[in-house]
């Protein structure tokens, strides 16, 4: 990274239906938990649906403890849970001007737009002034980054981080992110026969569409000259569009393949651990990720998707993954990918069931969403293979 230093991870923190903290949902997934369950007539809805939803009494009695519950909607709340304990594990002041806020999601308030909702202003559905919302509880001065890129936003969202602490105009940005589930989003995805009926599987042959989940998730970053050992470092984001559909991911992985070369330029491929993919266990964005992962010669590179643990957290997901990817390498550990059995891709992976170990110090995490987009970090520990 030259003289620009390097950009470290100092904290971070998941909210989930697996716990209130980073450490008890590592170690909920290390040994294979789920809370995806089937929900029949959830929000009066006539099709029944396979999710992983939080207990919102439990966060609501969290969040009792910060601040008054009247006054924020439970997306913010899920928000500020995690952004305030990573927060104060980085130790840092929010309230200077040094600090920025981004915040990663694609539904945000959504659920403001029912008319049956009467409790919160409707402008709360822009995802600006949600934003704003919670960086006025850190009394933050800045105005907050909101990345809404589909599928890709939780990756997008810390290479925004990245760009911003590489110009120095910031010490410290807080990348957040968070989806809550609702009727508007569920019978978005039942609409497009998106969803499974059962517990996903991707990458499986018998795979049949994705779950949905609630989530946030948040990870502190900074800039320094150099990285300790064990300090893990974002080296190089991508975003590629490759506009192949309005819903369909290209079947060349076109999007794809540019930005996992993009992030590994002249890096051994066998250096990394694994590729954390997005996994959503649909028909074509398995396939698709097959396929660019082969053109981008990493077909022998262990892969994992964690889908089957939280379902599709959306605009968490990026975010939540990448964490969990950081404490699996910690633990020299690559995850099983749950839900996975019989290889049903045509472009053969490296995916297994159970935990693995390993000694290696990187890995890249891959996200591809509707309209074509796709992103790409890598992530390595120390920063010497940055």
């Amino acid at each position: 990274m030259g003289g620009r230093g390097m950009i470290v991870s100092i904290a971070n923190n998941i909210i989930s239906p697996l716990g209130m903290s980073t450490t008890e949902n590592y170690a909920a997934v290390k040994v294979g938990q789920s809370k995806l369950q089937r929900y029949e007539g959830r929000w009066g809805l006539p099709e029944p649906f396979v999710a992983s939803l939080i207990d919102r009494e439990g966060v609501e009695q969290a969040f009792a403890a910060l601040a008054d519950n009247a006054k924020y909607t439970f997306f913010e709340k899920m928000l500020i849970l995690s952004a305030s304990k990573a927060i104060a594990e980085a130790g840092i002041d929010t309230s200077s001007d040094r600090v920025l806020f981004v915040l990663s999601t694609t539904k945000g308030n959504v659920f403001l737009l029912d008319k049956r909702e009467t409790g919160f202003p409707k402008e709360r559905v822009l995802l600006g002034v949600a934003a704003r919302q919670i960086t006025d509880f850190f009394h933050n001065p800045n105005t907050p980054i909101v990345i809404s890129n589909a599928c890709i936003s939780g990756v997008c969202a810390q290479i925004e981080a990245l760009r911003n602490l590489e110009s120095g105009t910031f010490d410290y940005v807080v990348v957040m992110g968070c989806d809550v589930q609702s009727a508007f989003i569920v019978s978005g995805f039942q609409s497009f026969k998106a969803l499974s009926a059962e517990p996903c599987k991707p990458f499986d042959a018998n795979r049949c569409g994705l779950n949905l989940g609630d989530a946030a998730a948040t990870i502190v970053y900074t800039r320094k000259e150099t990285a300790a050992p064990e300090e893990w470092v974002a080296c190089r984001g991508a975003i590629r569009n490759d506009a192949n559909h309005i819903s369909g991911p290209s079947r060349t992985g076109e999007g794809s393949y540019r930005a996992l070369k993009a992030v590994l330029g002249d890096m051994d491929p066998e250096r990394i651990a694994f590729i954390n993919a997005h996994g959503t266990a649909t028909l074509y964005n398995d396939e698709m990720e097959s396929v660019a992962i082969e053109r981008a010669g990493l077909a022998h590179v262990p892969v994992n998707g964690l889908k089957g643990y939280y379902g599709h957290t959306m605009g968490a997901a990026g975010v939540l993954e990448t964490i969990l990817s950081m404490k699996a390498i910690d633990d020299r550990n690559i995850l099983a990918t749950r839900g996975y059995e019989t290889m049903g891709v045509t472009h053969p992976l490296v995916v297994s069931n159970q935990n693995q170990a390993t000694e290696k110090r990187a890995f890249i995490k891959l996200l591809s969403g509707f309209g074509g987009c796709n992103a790409a970090l890598l992530m390595a520990k120390g920063g010497e293979l940055c």
